[in-house]
């Protein structure tokens, strides 16, 4: 699988690759020694923050006086791109912690 580094979505598309290759080990967590859910949560993170650069970048140029119609069309498809982005980001982390939470009853 091939990652492009400059993809918003890069933190989130090496965890899963790493993942699902049965490594224990990511390059998200970049040292750290915490669970594969603290690098999920990372690469959610970076990801998330990176597209807020995106649309921080948007707006200020549309504030600076690029206020074109294409501008701001963009910037409202980057906003619903984070608004999605968000809330798979909060879904996955709540299904992971049920079933976490699930696996922590049984044992």
């Amino acid at each position: 699988m091939s990652i492009n580094a400059n993809d918003p979505n890069a933190p989130v598309t090496t965890f899963i690759a790493t993942a699902s290759s049965g490594s224990t080990r990511s390059s998200v967590s970049s040292g750290d020694s915490g669970s594969w859910y603290e690098a999920m949560s990372r690469a959610w993170g970076q990801t998330l923050d990176g597209q807020a650069a995106r649309v921080t970048q948007l707006s200020d140029a549309i504030a600076s006086g690029g206020d074109q119609p294409s501008n701001m069309v963009q910037l409202t498809a980057e906003s619903l791109r984070m608004q999605f982005m968000s809330n798979n980001a909060a879904t996955s982390q709540n299904a992971v912690g049920h079933a976490l939470e699930t696996l922590g009853k049984r044992q």
